[in-house]
């Protein structure tokens, strides 16, 4: 069997998050999106729809198309982020729905780590809440460049364009306090997942409204890596040596092989060997028996250099006069996973990218109150706590500040002990 050779990566490949206040209407939002767009399947329709009437309901409950969790069902929330997947004629999308619960932030930071798009819904009937603060916040800090403010429920206030005015407002007042609105794309729409009103199809109830359809705005969205040139970050996961193969020509082969996390190289390119420094040029890229003159972000591939240099996994290939350096200490926002609190006094490790480095907790400079914003002092983390902290590493680590480079600039803590992962970080 032979695999089809990805030569380029997916600009067509939309990841967004939905998140809100409880009863916003976020599963609903997502079940009519699949269902308006024709990506449900009959037998998933059918249990749905056997499962409403079972309720007492007139019509197909869509948001159980994303609640599959016995105790979301149960309790009529979203607890664990729920991912679903549909494609239209131009484009594919990756949904991840969030909890919305002060408790399950660290559910709703993963969701959004991928997430290139966040769909912020808010009830017009209540307005912004502490929670619709939050998500914003949460979306702002893990780097979502393009936020789209849902107000959802219009056809429960009459579709008053007035109130939509005042909602629209009163965010933008708020994502200026934080930076949101200097440093973010922020678009709203009025909308009714319920009826379906401004999803997919432009229906005759808010005719004041002359903007786009929610399904219009997802698919004219960038994806991952269109939007700012980011500088060639290659992290090397292995050295491939085939010193056993029967090809003699392959007893000499050297390859790096890795993803490119950013950036573009191509045959010919100087380049440089973090963290030793040593200097060369690419020789050859390869995927698989696939000769490649250039490769680009996403692309998984094995490079080739001109001379013979002493790299090991957890090194990193960049090219020559790169902005970037090895580092001992790094400041960072953790949001702590664990229920085990963190504890200055342990040592941790630290893995970013494919390398990893023994950590201690140098300083905490402030935690986060995620519903007020403000800052506090703190000598320790609980689950679902947001710092802002300085580690100092045993090994060096390449980093990028996350607003630059999410991909170096992101890692996780890890207790060595349990070998779990305990948090989350973003470099700043």
């Amino acid at each position: 069997m032979k695999f089809k050779i990805m030569t380029t990566h997916n600009d067509s490949l939309l990841r967004f998050m939905t998140c809100g206040s409880v009863d916003d209407g976020k599963s609903t939002l997502i079940g009519r999106l699949l269902f308006d767009t024709k990506t449900i399947l009959a037998d998933t329709l059918t249990q749905i729809s056997n499962t409403s009437k079972k309720r007492g309901m007139e019509a197909v409950d869509l948001s159980l198309l994303t609640d599959g969790l016995q105790a979301e069902r149960e309790q009529g929330i979203t607890i664990d982020v729920a991912y679903r997947y549909f494609s239209t004629g131009t484009r594919k999308y990756i949904i991840a729905d969030a909890p919305g619960h002060e408790q399950y932030t660290r559910n709703m930071v993963t969701a959004a780590s991928t997430a290139n798009l966040a769909i912020i819904l808010i009830d017009a009937r209540r307005g912004v809440l502490t929670q619709t603060r939050r998500h914003s916040y949460l979306a702002h800090l893990v780097g979502i460049q393009h936020i789209v403010v849902a107000v959802n429920k219009m056809d429960l206030v009459n579709y008053d364009q007035t109130i939509y005015d005042k909602i629209c407002a009163d965010y933008l007042a708020f994502a200026k306090e934080i930076g949101l609105a200097q440093a973010r794309d922020i678009r709203f729409i009025p909308m009714s997942a319920l009826n379906g009103d401004m999803l997919v199809d432009r229906l005759d109830n808010m005719p004041w409204y002359a903007g786009e359809t929610l399904l219009e705005m997802l698919e004219k969205a960038p994806a991952a890596h269109t939007e700012q040139s980011e500088e060639f970050r290659f992290p090397v996961q292995f050295v491939c040596r085939p010193h056993a193969s029967a090809d003699a020509d392959l007893h000499d082969f050297r390859g790096f092989m890795g993803r490119i996390e950013s950036g573009d190289i191509a045959v010919g390119d100087a380049v440089t060997v973090l963290p030793n420094g040593y200097q060369s040029k690419v020789k050859a890229i390869q995927i698989g028996d696939t000769q490649l003159q250039s490769a680009q972000t996403e692309q998984s591939i094995t490079l080739l250099l001109e001379d013979e240099i002493d790299t090991s996994r957890g090194d990193m290939i960049v090219k020559t006069g790169s902005n970037i350096a090895p580092v001992k200490q790094i400041e960072a926002h953790v949001c702590w996973l664990s229920e085990t609190p963190l504890s200055p006094a342990r040592t941790y490790i630290i893995r970013h990218t494919s390398r990893e480095s023994k950590a201690k907790v140098g300083s905490i400079a402030y935690k986060v109150d995620v519903n007020t914003l403000e800052q506090q002092a703190s000598t320790d983390l609980k689950m679902n706590d947001i710092a802002r902290i300085h580690f100092k590493l045993a090994q060096p680590l390449m980093v990028d500040s996350y607003s630059n480079n999410r991909a170096t600039g992101a890692f996780i803590v890890i207790d060595e002990s349990t070998n779990n992962t305990v948090g989350a970080g973003m470099i700043v």
